[in-house]
């Protein structure tokens, strides 16, 4: 059994928060800031360009993949690293989309996060006239799914409610219709057990500075399934995507399996950050965590449920169906959340009415669940909320 408590006492958790918003960025490992430090001394400093070489900085990329991979499903040696969550979205649908040459929809839903829609929108203005992305309601994909559908690219966890999608059946269903799947598991990573061979997905990307306590700005991860991995095409053929990048070659010739799928220089400090989070993760077991976040959510919709009538519950009742947070609606949602926050618990708001509270119990138990209840309710019940500076909107919500 996973020992939380110890896990907790890992993490910086400044005094007087309770932090529930590990589903937006992950609190700071408290090693991270030796690791990266000597890193940054031992590695940079002492080595400079040679620590590419002596120090395996090159290597990070794949190594930190197949530790993130354990958590996720994925055959080892098929989960890399680098760049952002954006580009690696891109990477994936194009690459899909090479692989149904004969289609040109993909079908997405609206509980997706925007930049993933953003990004195809943009691909598909590129490749021409004819492409379309075809976005539907959630309780909808199913019945869209047909063989017009080249790619079907979807958030397991939608990131506002956490309503969960069920990937082995969806993906059973496209692939019935010839359909190639792009997962986005920026909200499952860390949150949920996830089964990508089991599912048998094509592809899944995701980001590690969420539930994976990477740190702001950490890389983003792509996976490609074993039957695609020696023959897709990466649309972004990055050098450190060749499959000889110093060799220079003027042509671009892609690297074998996982390796093509590499664009830009590895974010070595961030990588070095993250690799201290994977060793707290190394004394967690997926099942357990997915077991003490139900069992949280599930308190916290309860003991707010009975002590704050002016909000509603947004996020699926059934634990099993929702991702790791609990999200209430409220009209006045960016004014509550500022003024609970001010009171010590983090939460954070999405538009138009959602508050959003993450519940990751490697650093948050059941005390920390019912003190922030207790502030919550004191903000509702009292109308602390309604004041002016509360509704003054900053640029991150």
């Amino acid at each position: 059994m996973t020992d939380f408590a110890a896990t907790k006492a890992l993490f910086h958790l400044p005094d007087g928060m309770i932090y529930l918003d590990g589903n937006s960025l992950g609190p700071l490992p408290l090693a991270a800031r030796d690791h990266v430090g000597k890193m940054m001394q031992d590695e940079w400093g002492d080595m400079l360009i040679t620590g590419w070489n002596k120090a395996g900085w090159m290597a990070k990329p794949q190594d930190l993949g197949d530790r993130i991979g354990r958590l996720i499903g994925a055959e080892p040696g098929h989960v890399v690293m680098g760049d952002t969550l954006s580009i690696k979205v891109y990477q994936a649908v194009a690459s899909a989309l090479e692989l149904n040459p004969t289609r040109k929809v993909v079908l997405s839903d609206n509980g997706n996060f925007p930049t993933d829609l953003y990004m195809v929108e943009g691909l598909l203005r590129s490749l021409g006239e004819g492409y379309e992305l075809r976005v539907v309601d959630p309780e909808a994909v199913a019945d869209a799914i047909t063989d017009e559908i080249a790619v079907l690219m979807l958030t397991e966890v939608d990131y506002r409610t956490g309503r969960m999608h069920d990937m082995k059946a969806l993906t059973d269903l496209a692939h019935a219709q010839g359909v190639v799947t792009v997962w986005d598991l920026a909200h499952s990573a860390g949150a949920l057990p996830v089964d990508l061979a089991g599912c048998n997905a094509d592809f899944a990307v995701g980001c590690s500075y969420k539930y994976l306590n990477g740190g702001p700005g950490a890389p983003a991860f792509i996976y490609v399934a074993p039957r695609h991995a020696e023959t897709v095409r990466p649309a972004l053929s990055g050098w450190l995507g060749h499959e000889a990048p110093f060799a220079f070659d003027l042509d671009y010739r892609p690297g074998a399996g996982i390796e093509r799928m590499r664009v830009g220089t590895p974010p070595v400090l961030q990588l070095t950050a993250l690799e201290t989070a994977m060793d707290i993760w190394d004394m967690a077991d997926i099942h357990d965590v997915r077991a003490k976040s139900i069992e949280l959510c599930d308190l916290f919709i309860a003991e707010v449920e009975a002590s704050c009538p002016q909000l509603t519950l947004a996020s699926p009742r059934i634990g099993t169906q929702r991702g790791s947070q609990v999200s209430f609606r409220f009209a006045e949602g960016y004014a509550a959340m500022q003024a609970v926050i001010a009171r010590g618990v983090i939460g954070d708001f999405r538009a138009p009415d959602i508050m959003r509270f993450g519940f990751t119990p490697l650093y948050v138990d059941e005390a920390d669940v019912r003190a922030a209840v207790a502030i919550l309710a004191d903000v509702m019940n009292n109308d602390l909320w309604d004041r002016p500076e509360y509704k003054i909107r900053s640029k991150v919500t």
